[in-house]
């Protein structure tokens, strides 16, 4: 049974909408648009009836939004084919989600800064694409809301800073790709990535 397709599609670029509905076809779930979630854009869940749920975050951009929704749906194709004792984000995973994005690939959905770091993206794929920092500046860049983001990157060593957790951490240098920062409470160090959104405290 498909659910909140239609609303689905208000998220979507135009371009992907026939894309869409063809793998809305092929794999019937239940396709909800949820509120902001600050630990994940996306899930994908399986019941123990064969029903299958794949939510997404209405916050996203979207170029964001596509990427995750066929970031989930590979969750289910991969579920389907190889049962539910498979890695998360296995070889089994990264197979179907370089398959399912392919179409849109090829199709000039995307703008060709973003086209460009997908396809590097693509040759293995990780569990978010927050793990590449280069791609998620880009992706950033379409995001409508972009006044209230502040992120590692942007504060000074030695300011302090809120997560959303509401844990409080002090920035402190560069090691290569990640920023190591200081948990204020315990003293444990802890590596950022520098587009992590947080919330600075002096």
């Amino acid at each position: 049974m498909i659910k909140n397709n239609n609303k689905l599609f208000n998220y979507l670029p135009v371009e992907s909408h026939n894309l869409i509905r063809d793998y809305i076809k092929k794999y019937p779930a239940s396709y909800k648009v949820t509120p902001k979630r600050y630990s994940k854009h996306g899930d994908f869940r399986a019941d123990i009836n064969g029903n299958y749920r794949i939510t997404i975050n209405s916050n996203l951009n979207k170029y964001r939004f596509l990427i995750t929704l066929i970031h989930e749906l590979s969750h289910l194709v991969s579920f389907k084919l190889y049962g539910m004792n498979i890695k998360p984000h296995g070889s089994e995973w990264k197979k179907k989600f370089k398959e399912l994005m392919q179409p849109f690939m090829i199709s000039s959905i995307f703008p060709d800064e973003l086209s460009s770091l997908l396809k590097k993206y693509l040759i293995n794929p990780k569990a978010s694409t927050d793990s590449d920092m280069k791609l998620t500046k880009v992706l950033k860049k379409y995001d409508k809301n972009k006044e209230s983001h502040t992120t590692v990157e942007d504060i000074s060593e030695g300011v302090l800073f809120r997560i959303y957790s509401g844990k409080v951490f002090r920035k402190e240098f560069k090691l290569r790709k990640r920023y190591q920062c200081e948990e204020s409470s315990t003293g444990k160090k802890y590596l950022f990535n520098p587009q992590a959104e947080v919330f600075p405290l002096e």
